[in-house]
């Protein structure tokens, strides 16, 4: 029931706010929805945040606070310190594809290549997108699963669509 309700909430304020952040970068966009504050904390831990104001197009896989939630505390918590920073700026740009790729778009590849189609993040590792049980999901290169669960969130420079776990390069 919790997640039903947090899918209902994310998509009815990401739907309302559509209209006003499409003038928005993606950072912008992320730094006014408190459900991506952590996304944001990290974005600025790995100075990323200059590079997603750019021109774009980008399309963000972008993980909530409670994708981030599921990652061991100890394990982010080191990932934030500075001396992390080239890791965490790896597990970031795995969630940014360097194109915009509209929800359609990724619904229409998935029908011409029989349900799944790879895409590669800024840090050259590809995701496989797929199409499972009637719902969008990335699979990392570890084998794990991110459910979409909301899309089309635009931005001046692309789109987001968020995600209900953190998927984690090689």
């Amino acid at each position: 029931m919790k997640k039903v309700v947090f899918i209902f909430s994310m998509v009815a304020a990401l739907t309302f706010s559509t209209a006003a952040t499409a003038q928005k970068t993606i950072v912008d966009v992320a730094v006014g929805n408190k459900d991506f504050s952590t996304l944001v904390t990290a974005l600025k831990a790995a100075d990323l945040v200059s590079a997603l104001q750019g021109d774009g197009p980008f399309t963000v896989f972008a993980p909530t606070n409670a994708a981030f939630d599921k990652i061991d505390k100890e394990a982010l918590g080191n990932l934030l310190k500075p001396e992390n920073k080239k890791a965490l700026a790896n597990v970031l740009t795995y969630h940014v594809v360097p194109a915009k790729l509209m929800a359609s778009d990724v619904v229409a590849a998935l029908k011409k290549n029989n349900g799944k189609v790879e895409v590669k993040g800024l840090n050259g590792q590809v995701l496989t997108v797929m199409s499972k049980d009637g719902k969008i999901w990335l699979k990392d290169q570890n084998g794990n699963y991110s459910e979409i669960v909301a899309t089309d969130v635009k931005a001046s420079n692309g789109v987001i669509h968020v995600i209900d776990t953190v998927v984690m390069p090689k």
